[in-house]
């Protein structure tokens, strides 16, 4: 099942971006009010003004602001056709019996592909052109396939990390030995691909070190207070590294962070998703992470209860951020009282620090002239964000999915004139609606679109 053209897009072997608002994310390239931006094949090649290359294809971003493509750092991609099902979940047992121990368990690899596009074409369609795939649905060789395919079939950049399934029965024959056949399949030998591998796993070392043999990422739903104290074995043993990337981290001891800090452990965090399913004390751990001397990325971590879009985690982050340091100020003395989120603060979490989790600072994140051109085109003329009084602001408490007119992903045009491209939207349509029903009819789940809640589905535990 093909939706959408594999190569969709338009690449040119040069596109010069002409008269942009400029927030490069780059101290070294700076912001420019008015300028260009120079793209040779999927490279960036000069960031400046008054730019010139002889036949180069020409847009013209008059009144429109030039950014990175924002990376969202952690996304279980497979449950995309759920999206919104379970808006008003108040906890994790909420979102297991929306996702894993419900629907999950009756996924095709048919379904695994239909929710990873549709989630990998509505990143794209939100600004947001790398994210980190925590597919812990990989029921079997074909569910891993049909998700690889998928990011691959999207034209979206992405790191794939294969997950075990959480319930139901599957094929534990072929996980984690698929890693290394997925790794041979797809990626040996492919450095221009745009999809990488990583693992998902939590605490297990055994696990660890198969991840490391094959020099695989390792991907760990990390909550801090329930998890903290096993750190300090993990760091003695030398079991933590820069391939690790954790989740989430909600209240975590200040020793834990130290020992992050010291192994060199990447991590993300969560506004929305921390706060929505009341983990630990449902506070995202930006404050605690900096403290540390670790700038995390944002995630979304999934859409059955809200948004796809990164503008949104921004605008949480600020005022979670915000009235938990007004309420400390006034009632607590707390001697960390939480300081507010600049703008241009939350948009290096959502470009420069997302890429750095995703171990590509060196590739993407910032418009610096030998990275991937992986940059978006907002429309600060568009009449909800005219006029851009302050060009970070705009963008962070005001842009909406309508108003990026443009994405470009290694040099190749994927949104164009505020439409994504290369997408059979009737036929991606069918496919979306043959997957929900026959999900809701093989789990017993009958629809309700007025529903309170998503009430646990007997038979299917």
């Amino acid at each position: 099942m093909v939706l959408t053209d594999r190569h969709h897009g338009i690449k040119h072997q040069v596109t010069l971006i002409r008269g942009a608002t400029i927030l490069s994310m780059d101290e070294s390239v700076g912001n420019i009010e008015r300028g260009d931006i120079l793209i040779t094949g999927s490279t960036i090649t000069a960031v400046g003004q008054n730019l010139d290359a002889k036949g180069a294809h020409i847009i013209d971003a008059t009144n429109m602001i030039a950014m990175p493509g924002m990376v969202d750092s952690h996304r279980h991609s497979w449950e995309g056709q759920l999206r919104r099902i379970n808006p008003n979940a108040t906890c994790l047992e909420d979102y297991s019996n929306a996702t894993h121990f419900s629907f999950a368990k009756y996924y095709r690899p048919s379904d695994i592909y239909v929710g990873n596009l549709l989630t990998a074409l509505g990143a794209i369609d939100a600004g947001i052109t790398t994210l980190i795939d925590n597919s812990h649905n990989s029921r079997t060789a074909e569910h891993s396939d049909a998700a690889i395919e998928a990011l691959l079939d999207s034209g979206i950049r992405a790191i794939h990390a294969s997950g075990a399934p959480v319930s139901g029965e599957w094929d534990k024959a072929h996980w984690p030995g698929n890693w290394q056949r997925l790794q041979e399949k797809y990626f040996k030998n492919n450095p221009e691909s745009l999809i990488s591998l990583a693992v998902m796993a939590q605490l297990e070392p055994e696990l660890w070190a198969e991840a490391r043999r094959l020099g695989l990422p390792i991907v760990t739903e990390f909550f801090g207070s329930f998890m903290a104290s096993e750190l300090e074995s993990l760091y003695q043993r030398g079991l933590l590294g820069p391939d690790n990337i954790f989740n989430h981290c909600t209240s975590l001891p200040d020793e834990g962070w130290k020992i992050l800090h010291e192994a060199g452990v990447r991590v993300n965090v969560c506004p929305r998703s921390d706060a929505h399913y009341g983990i630990e004390d449902g506070m995202f751990a930006i404050e605690a992470a900096r403290r540390h001397g670790i700038n995390p990325g944002l995630s979304v971590d999934n859409e059955t209860s809200y948004s796809t879009d990164m503008f949104m985690e921004m605008r949480v982050a600020f005022y979670l951020q915000r009235v938990m340091g007004m309420h400390q100020q006034h009632c607590c003395d707390s001697a960390h009282s939480l300081k507010t989120l600049p703008a241009a603060q939350l948009l290096k979490a959502a470009t420069v620090d997302g890429a750095a989790c995703a171990g590509l600072q060196d590739k993407i994140g910032s418009l610096t002239p030998g990275k991937q051109a992986d940059l978006i085109l907002i429309n600060a003329g568009d009449i909800n964000l005219y006029p851009s009084g302050n060009a970070f602001g705009t963008v962070v408490h005001a842009t909406e999915r309508s108003n990026i007119d443009t994405v470009i992903i290694g040099g190749r045009i994927v949104k164009q004139n505020s439409k994504v491209l290369g997408v059979d939207s009737a036929r991606l349509r069918e496919a979306i609606d043959e997957s929900r029903e026959y999900l809701f009819a093989a789990s017993g789940y009958q629809p309700d679109v007025f529903a309170d809640a998503f009430l646990p589905l007997e038979h299917a535990h």
